[in-house]
């Protein structure tokens, strides 16, 4: 681990020899000279990456907390007519068909909302709608908010906000009184949460060189499993209790967590001084340096303003869009993207489908989330990005497809195949999430890994309806995403390899990378 005083000392010395200004080829590279300054990774740098990353727990915990709020809970037959009862209620009854007075909740009714609310014989599209609803609002505040981390607000503050309101929408949805509220702060919650993960992650790896960006980036997935682990530690003690109260537990840490953002996390130095402020971004790399002697100018690179200079919101996207090699990679992305978020959201709804207990299987698919993180932590340095996407998404469309198989002896497998399609997808994502970061410059860097993000969201979207509707038409939505996500897996072919390569900053510089890389013959 580098120690950044000694580096900056370095630094000092060398501007003492000489005070003739650095030249140009010197200053071409915003992400050397902020290593310079402030080192591979040091203590305020680790700080830092910790405190953005635990965003990711209150994204896990309000992404899944509907597996078990939503959950339609096990029943029993009552005995209040004797010997007639017995004869026509049992445990493959359909409860819909039944008087009233022969069955009831093994659980009171304020246990889950399909209790509470009478919604047991109701379509699958209304009893999926929250889940959905909670999706599109991921998936509709993707789409305007997208950019706004790259335009006008930046990376902390749009951290900030939107972990507040995500919170306070949750808080809200306590006092739910019918369904149709409840999926309406559903969707505000998706709404206000779609860009948490994506700003935590880039705003962490923005704050590190390049040689442990990896690795930093993979802190934030830790913490969403922190965050998908404790909903079944949470609803387990919560057994009996109404379920309003997992949101309350979920949001007030959130409201907590979000003051602590405001008040210790710095913004992003690079984002900063592409956006023209370059007196900000020294004030923050000398916070972040513990060091008060940064004295080189950063004018070499006063060209990034310019083409940044429009604040609309979606001038990030119109850049994207305008350059036929960045709208062929996020095409691209986007689609394995999508393919993933269907398995990746799918699975963990699914799971009250399994002849398996809900809450170990929950924990299990929580925990399968431990090992991933823990291949990419350590293996993302040398494992190739597209050959690893390609692997790991065959392996999750495989075993994806074995657990909708019938019969019983494959019942008693479906678990364990389960598990390992969902740990797949969670590496997969994983690396994706870090290809996504390498292929795109900090000009609209966000922006792209946000539009990843939205497409793992529509998948998601889809997820609910596919697992509710399996549950009255007796088709398999496992076998549905075994093939997607396998054959959005082999999208990767079409992007350059991307392993080992320096973070770039604008849309020029990423150009005349990839054209010195392939001689020429480049992506662009």
């Amino acid at each position: 681990m580098a120690d950044s005083t000694q580096l900056l000392s370095q630094v000092d010395l060398a501007e003492s020899k000489s005070t003739s200004p650095p030249n140009q080829k010197q200053l071409s590279s915003l992400d050397s000279r902020i290593e310079q300054y402030i080192g591979d990774f040091g203590w305020s740098q680790f700080l830092q990456a910790v405190l953005v990353s635990m965003a990711w727990i209150f994204d896990g915990q309000q992404t899944f907390i509907s597996v078990f709020t939503d959950a339609r809970p096990t029943w029993h037959c009552t005995d209040q007519l004797g010997d007639e009862s017995s004869s026509s209620c049992n445990s493959v009854s359909n409860i819909c068909r039944l008087p009233k007075n022969l069955w009831t909740w093994d659980w009171p009714a304020h246990t889950s909302i399909i209790s509470e609310w009478s919604l047991e014989c109701a379509a699958s599209i209304v009893t999926g709608l929250p889940a959905s609803s909670f999706f599109m609002g991921c998936l509709v505040g993707g789409l305007v908010l997208a950019t706004l981390a790259d335009s006008s607000l930046g990376r902390k503050n749009m951290l900030f906000l939107t972990c507040l309101t995500m919170s306070l929408s949750s808080l809200l949805t306590v006092f739910s009184i019918n369904i149709w509220i409840y999926s309406a702060l559903r969707f505000v919650c998706g709404f206000f949460r779609s860009t948490i993960g994506t700003c935590s992650l880039v705003l962490a790896t923005e704050l590190v060189g390049k040689r442990w960006r990896g690795q930093v980036g993979v802190m934030g997935f830790f913490c969403f499993t922190l965050g998908f682990l404790s909903l079944p530690a949470i609803a387990y003690m919560n057994i009996g209790l109404s379920w309003r109260y997992l949101y309350l537990y979920t949001s007030i840490p959130g409201i907590i967590y979000s003051a602590l953002v405001r008040l210790f996390v710095r913004e992003s130095p690079r984002w900063l001084f592409v956006r023209g402020r370059e007196e900000e971004a020294i004030v923050t790399l000398k916070s972040i340096a513990n060091h008060s002697n940064l004295t080189w100018s950063f004018s070499g690179l006063s060209s990034f303003e310019q083409e940044t200079g429009n604040d609309n919101i979606f001038s990030a996207m119109k850049i994207l869009l305008e350059k036929r090699w960045a709208l062929r990679r996020l095409s691209a992305i986007m689609v394995m993207g999508f393919g993933m978020g269907m398995v990746y959201y799918g699975m963990p709804l699914g799971l009250g489908d399994l002849a398996f207990n809900l809450y170990l299987s929950v924990t299990f698919n929580a925990l399968s989330e431990l090992p991933s993180s823990l291949v990419t932590f350590f293996l993302v340095g040398k494992l190739n990005r597209k050959s690893s996407i390609i692997v790991f998404t065959s392996l999750s469309g495989v075993c994806s497809i074995m657990c909708g198989l019938k019969g019983e002896e494959w019942r008693r497998l479906q678990i364990g195949v389960e598990l390992v399609s969902f740990f797949s997808a969670c590496t997969a994502t994983n690396i994706l999430f870090i290809f996504t970061i390498e292929l795109f410059p900090t000009l609209v860097r966000n922006s792209a890994l946000s539009m990843v993000r939205q497409a793992l969201v529509l998948g998601g979207v889809f997820s609910p309806m596919l697992v509710t509707a399996g549950r009255g038409d007796g088709f398999s939505p496992y076998t549905v995403f075994g093939l997607v996500i396998g054959c959005c897996g082999l999208f990767a072919l079409r992007l350059p390899e991307t392993r080992g390569r320096a973070l770039c900053d604008t849309m020029e510089e990423e150009e005349d990378n990839e054209k010195a890389a392939s001689n020429g013959v480049g992506d662009v």
